[in-house]
């Protein structure tokens, strides 16, 4: 008689031994298959968008911008004067319209400069002008308004803004902006560099340098004084000051302090008026 065992023979055990090894690699890698289809995150559209940052020297900028009169600018219509001239700028968002006017020997002149495009009457007959001279008119009216209604025309297109660092003038802290201009749409002078010292505590232009190229260069340095707002938006007086040509502008504030730039004279608005009202 025969007796059964429990053991399989060789073959038998080895043939059990190689199901089950398949049978645990199977199902392992069905676990980590599904294992990893589960932990793979899900990259939502929103996800995707690239996030769009504010650079410090255009947020400082915006800050500024708010600080001195910021959306009123784009409808304002204000009248001063400077130097004995009336001069008047009307805004309707990207347009413009600027104008001057002044007598002399008799004669009224009357420039309007209608969104870059000048024309001139004296004692109200039209007058036709050079190119040159319409260069260097256009170049008078836009420079008075642009520094009238400072900071409202560093957000053109062709202004190029950095941040330059944080300095201290007579204890008080600011931010430095660097702007430079692009030759198409940056006027005559594009090739002039400023900088601006933005009060940290009010966001407003307490001090501006720039340099200029034609006539064999020059350096200026303004402190603004005389600050008052009307109806919404600053107007500020400057006090204008020399320094040799070729002076880095970031240099000059510690020559302000140490009383080292000669004062050449004072930028003063006069007789300010709100047309609208």
């Amino acid at each position: 008689m025969k007796i059964k065992t429990d053991f399989m023979k060789p073959t038998h055990l080895f043939l059990a031994f190689v199901l089950i090894i398949s049978f645990i690699a199977c199902d392992t890698k069905e676990k980590s298959t599904t294992t990893a289809e589960t932990t793979t995150p899900v990259v939502t559209n929103a996800e995707t968008k690239t996030v769009k940052t504010v650079d410090k020297a255009t947020k400082t900028l915006q800050e500024t911008i708010k600080a001195h009169g910021g959306a009123l600018y784009d409808q304002a219509n204000y009248e001063f004067i400077f130097r004995d001239k009336k001069y008047s700028f009307k805004n309707d968002g990207n347009s413009y319209v600027y104008e001057v006017e002044s007598t002399k020997d008799g004669k009224t002149t009357h420039d309007v400069l209608d969104n870059g495009k000048l024309s001139r009457t004296i004692d109200n007959k039209s007058i036709e002008l050079s190119e040159k001279k319409i260069a260097s008119a256009t170049g008078a009216v836009n420079s008075v308004i642009y520094f009238a209604t400072l900071p409202h025309k560093l957000n053109d297109a062709a202004v190029n803004k950095s941040f330059v660092e944080e300095t201290v003038i007579k204890g008080q802290k600011y931010d430095v902006l660097k702007v430079t201009f692009n030759q198409e749409g940056g006027g005559e002078d594009f090739d002039d560099e400023y900088h601006y010292w933005i009060n940290q505590k009010t966001k407003k232009i307490d001090y501006l340098a720039y340099n200029y190229q034609v006539n064999g260069g020059g350096v200026r340095f303004r402190s603004a004084y005389n600050v008052r707002v009307v109806d919404g938006i600053t107007f500020q007086d400057y006090i204008n000051y020399k320094a040799p040509v070729g002076t880095p502008l970031k240099d000059l504030p510690a020559l302000y302090e140490k009383e080292e730039l000669k004062e050449l004279s004072k930028i003063e608005t006069q007789k300010i008026i709100n047309l609208k009202n």
